[in-house]
């Protein structure tokens, strides 16, 4: 190891964790230690049963027994050098003891931090396998269910969520260029064509300027519906309290022109009082568009039938048009971006297929 490793390694969680450890045993086995220390030491310098023994022989000696004082005070000193051997042997156990103690605790708090941190290395080791292109890599972490595998877990979810918002992403500029390739390919093609024929005149040259102009616009109106969608699947939403009966009232106002001009009959029902919380632009695009695609593909003398409500905790908007409907694989499809079920009268209209996506 160089030394930013070697650096690196001693403050890691690891190195912590050990020192820790092993600072925590270290401090309760002083402390337990020097209590025995302390008591030991302590009940040897109290009166001993000897000594006791000693003053009373002593006040006997006081009456008439003198000739063995001598070897009672050498008992006394000889007693007092065995206590203090015995102190300072119990003084050195402990301080070797302790020493011991250090040594042994730092080495298994290293190899149990070791053990407990060793799903940490598999996280870190699978983060860094990870990549900007390829998110479909995940942790995986098998184990007790404890707080790693938590962490990991919620790491996997990420990692799902980016994965699926790259991948949209993707998907939504792959699309996008291929919307925008069409209009583009026929504003070119005939601009190539009337200034590649030098006997092209001017009509040649008036068709294919409207040709032009109906690329332009439909162009013009996919790019505002891919700003329009970019905008509402950010979640910065404004989010107001509004009334939904209102915005679906006069929504329903807005298109009776249309249906009537389409001869399609807009008949609406609601309840009043739909208090929700929501973006009233972003709720009103929504519903237009459904009430857009209704008229559209209803036949003229037909119903197309709006209603709103409120169930317990829902609220509720239902459209219901008299139209030729889908077929039952295409029911999954409306949604999508840029799918149309009749890719050439979509394409005529200058519509993106991106109106219910929205």
């Amino acid at each position: 190891l160089n030394s930013k490793e070697r650096t690196q390694r001693l403050g890691s969680i690891r190195t912590r964790i050990a020192l820790l450890y092993s600072v925590l045993l270290f401090g309760l086995a002083s402390i337990v230690l020097g209590v025995i220390y302390l008591s030991f030491s302590q009940s040897l310098s109290d009166e001993e049963i000897s000594q006791q023994n000693i003053e009373i022989r002593q006040d006997e000696l006081q009456k008439g027994e003198s000739s063995q004082s001598e070897e009672i005070q050498e008992f006394i000193l000889f007693e007092e050098k065995v206590n203090q051997n015995a102190v300072e042997q119990l003084r050195n156990y402990i301080f070797l003891a302790l020493a011991g103690l250090l040594l042994i605790s730092l080495t298994v708090g290293w190899y149990v931090a070791g053990i407990v941190l060793k799903p940490i290395k598999h996280i870190t080791f699978a983060a860094r396998e990870i990549s900007a292109t390829d998110l479909s890599k995940r942790i995986d972490l098998r184990g007790p269910a404890d707080e790693l595998r938590d962490l990991a877990d919620t790491f996997d979810d990420m990692l799902e969520r980016l994965d699926r918002a790259f991948r949209d992403q993707r998907e939504f500029v792959e699309e996008a260029a291929h919307e925008l390739r069409n209009p583009l390919a026929v504003l070119r093609a005939n601009l190539e064509v009337v200034i590649a024929d030098p006997n092209s005149t001017i009509e040649d040259f008036v068709t294919a300027g409207e040709v032009a102009s109906r690329a332009s616009d439909r162009m013009g109106k996919l790019v505002d519906d891919l700003l329009l969608y970019a905008h509402h699947e950010r979640p910065d939403l404004q989010r107001t309290d509004l009334d939904l009966s209102e915005l679906v009232i006069n929504t329903v106002q807005d298109f009776q022109a249309e249906a009537k001009s389409s001869g399609v009959l807009l008949e609406s029902e609601c309840d009043s009082n739909l208090k929700v919380v929501g973006d009233s632009s972003a709720l009103r695009r929504a519903f237009a568009n459904i009430l857009s695609n209704s008229i559209r593909v209803s036949e003229k003398g037909k119903h197309i039938y709006v209603k709103a409500g409120s169930d317990k905790e829902m609220v509720w908007i239902s459209v219901r048009d008299e139209g030729l409907g889908l077929e039952p694989e295409d029911s999954e499809k409306v949604f999508d971006r840029f799918w149309k079920a009749d890719e050439i009268s979509a394409r005529e209209a200058g519509r993106s297929g991106l109106g219910l996506a929205i």
